[in-house]
C-alpha cells in the first residue's frame, strides 16, 4: 500500500492547493467556467462523491455486520485488516477529488456561506479518513494481533460472535486488559468512520437541493 499512500498525499495536496488557491490552477474567481471544464468538474465530483458514500455506506452499516454474524472471528478480522487500509484510501482519494473539483468551481473568495459549509463537510469527511488510514486503523490492526495471539492460546477464536472472548476474560487478565485497549482504538476508529459519514450525508443533503427534478 505505499504507492497508494504515496498517491494519496499527492492527491491531498493538490485538492489542499484547489481549495485555497483556485486561481494558481485557473479557476475564475466570477465562477465562470468554460462549459466543458465546468461539466468534466461536476462529473469528477459527483462521481467520487457518490463512490465515497456508497462505499462508506455499505462498509459502516451493511457489508461489515454481514461478514461479523457470518465469519469466524479471527477470520473476520484478518479480513477487514487487508480490507479497511483499502477502503480508507479509496475514500479519502474520493473526497480529496470531490474538495478539489467543488472547491476550484466555487473558489473560496467568493464562494456562498453554504458552499463554504459543503468544502467545510468534504474537508472533514477527507480528514477523517485520513486519521482512520494512518493513526486507528495500524494501531487496531496491531493490537488486533496481539488480541489473537493470546486468544489462541486460549483455544478460543475461531467460533462466530463474542461469547466465547467474553467467558474467557472473566478469568484471563491479559485478554480482559486486551480487550480494553483494542475497544478503546477501536472505537475511536469507528467514530471517526461514522463523523467521516455523517459529514458526507450532509453534502449529499446538499446536492439534493441542487437537483431540479
Amino acid at each position: 500500500m505505499a504507492w497508494m499512500t504515496r498517491f494519496l498525499a499527492a492527491v491531498a495536496f493538490l485538492a489542499i492547493g484547489v481549495l485555497f488557491s483556485p486561481e494558481t490552477f485557473g479557476s475564475i474567481s466570477d465562477g465562470q467556467h468554460p462549459p466543458k471544464l465546468a461539466t468534466f468538474l461536476k462529473l469528477a465530483h459527483l462521481l467520487c462523491f457518490s463512490t465515497a458514500f456508497g462505499a462508506a455506506l455499505w462498509v459502516t452499516f451493511i457489508g461489515g455486520i454481514i461478514m461479523f454474524k457470518n465469519l469466524p472471528r479471527h477470520q473476520f478480522g484478518n479480513l477487514q485488516s487487508k480490507m479497511f487500509p483499502a477502503y480508507f484510501s479509496m475514500v479519502g482519494v474520493c473526497c480529496a477529488v470531490s474538495m478539489g473539483s467543488f472547491g476550484y468551481l466555487h473558489p473560496w473568495k467568493t464562494a456562498s456561506a453554504s458552499e463554504k459549509y459543503q468544502l467545510g463537510f468534504i474537508l472533514a469527511a477527507f480528514a477523517f479518513n485520513l486519521s482512520n488510514l494512518f493513526v486507528f486503523t495500524p494501531m487496531t490492526i496491531q493490537m488486533m494481533k496481539q488480541r489473537h495471539k493470546i486468544e489462541r492460546e486460549a483455544n478460543i477464536g475461531e467460533e462466530v460472535g463474542w461469547t466465547k472472548n467474553q467467558e474467557v476474560a472473566k478469568s484471563n487478565p491479559k485478554l480482559a486488559a486486551m480487550n480494553k485497549k483494542f475497544g478503546m482504538i477501536h472505537g475511536l476508529s469507528s467514530l471517526a468512520n461514522i463523523f467521516s459519514f455523517g459529514s458526507l450525508a450532509m453534502h449529499s443533503w446538499y446536492l439534493a437541493g441542487k437537483l431540479d427534478l
